[in-house]
């Protein structure tokens, strides 16, 4: 019955992340996979690897055959609470005062900031001397 399954939070789960202790989260699932780290193809290190996390792109990205699909089932457990597993995050380097996202050596930044102003008010007393009525 699928009322009868246990359900997992994921804190639970990765506790189990020993060679002699490992539990796998792959599509919602969970799995107790401790007694088949001596038969893996892939060795133990593996799957000692995808633990403390949802292993779902790990396995899937191997192309598993439907065999081993099916050898899963001996290994499954329970669900994972899925409200308890964290979001994936991204790096996002931090962005120092003045960041130049464009690679822009820094002394060309400093003497355009001078110059340009300096441009303005050239073109601004060209303009002047030029356009003056006698």
């Amino acid at each position: 019955m699928a009322s009868d399954r246990k359900i997992y939070l994921f804190e639970d789960v990765a506790k189990h992340s020993q060679i002699k202790d490992c539990w796998l989260i792959i599509s919602g699932k969970v799995y107790d996979v401790t007694s088949f780290m001596d038969d893996h193809p892939g060795g133990s290190e593996v799957l000692l690897s995808s633990t403390g996390k949802d292993a779902t792109n790990d396995f899937e990205d191997v192309g598993h055959s439907d065999s081993a699909r099916e050898m899963m089932e001996k290994y499954f457990i329970g669900e994972i609470d899925t409200s308890t597993v964290p979001q994936k995050r991204r790096y996002i380097p931090p962005q120092e005062a003045g960041y130049n996202p464009d690679k822009t050596p820094e002394f060309v930044i400093k003497i355009l900031q001078f110059l340009v102003p300096l441009l303005i008010l050239g073109l601004a007393i060209a303009v002047r001397h030029f356009t003056k009525k006698d």
